[in-house]
């Protein structure tokens, strides 16, 4: 089962500064049928104009990741964590017991980003900090694990939940598979190009809600770069 969700059906708002699109129901918008997908339960997709950004804010019980299109987002937090992530690389939030954070766009350039929140399958434990770069060549031609909650991913980014985040660069033409298993649940976003997955088509920046399939099978049209989630 794949129900397409195109770019132009997604909710979200502009605020000059932030112009977000939401995949999910998030801020003010809401839609009773797009709340989540199993433990998936934000995508945002957001451009973020130059020298400006979401200052100090609070999160509890939730793993946010955010992918970095283009541009860079620089993060600090109560505990004393700071860095700079750029586009093509990943950083992850484990919110835990609590945490105030802020996100700015400190650079002279526009920054894309998709920011991913899923529900946690542990909880009671410190919130955490981490980031790390994954060349988009080394996932050329294949998925590769970019944040996971299970041990045997080792090179990925740690998250306290049932799933993965992973990505993907494909040539024109070129055809990934991944494991999914019909228990899982994938969400897929082109972050560009455009691909088929069962014969339907995704283009960039349309969401994908992806369930009973032992295995997923994406060939890219165009040159693409994509992001997935395999949720519970």
């Amino acid at each position: 089962m794949i129900e397409l969700r195109p770019f132009d059906s997604l909710g979200g708002e502009n605020h000059g500064w932030l112009d977000a699109k939401h995949h999910f129901s998030f801020a003010n918008y809401h839609d009773r049928k797009r709340m989540n997908w199993g433990n998936l339960r934000v995508w945002n997709d957001d451009t973020i104009a130059p020298h400006t950004g979401f200052p100090p804010h609070p999160h509890r019980d939730m793993e946010i990741i955010t992918y970095v299109r283009e541009g860079a987002i620089t993060h600090q937090d109560n505990l004393g964590n700071k860095g700079r992530t750029e586009a093509g690389d990943v950083q992850v939030m484990s919110a835990g017991t609590g945490i105030a954070h802020s996100e700015y766009n400190l650079e002279d350039v526009t920054t894309r980003i998709f920011q991913i929140w899923i529900m946690p399958t542990r909880s009671g434990e410190k919130p955490g900090w981490g980031s790390k770069p994954f060349p988009k060549g080394d996932r050329s031609g294949h998925f590769v694990t970019l944040a996971s909650g299970y041990a045997d991913d080792g090179d990925a980014l740690p998250i306290r939940t049932d799933a993965r985040v992973l990505g993907a660069t494909l040539k024109a033409g070129e055809t990934a598979s991944y494991p999914l298993g019909k228990d899982r649940r994938a969400y897929l976003v082109p972050a560009s190009g455009a691909v088929e997955i069962d014969g339907v088509r995704v283009n960039a920046r349309d969401g994908a809600a992806i369930a009973d399939l032992d295995t997923l099978t994406v060939t890219a049209l165009e040159d693409s770069e994509i992001v997935m989630v395999d949720a519970a």
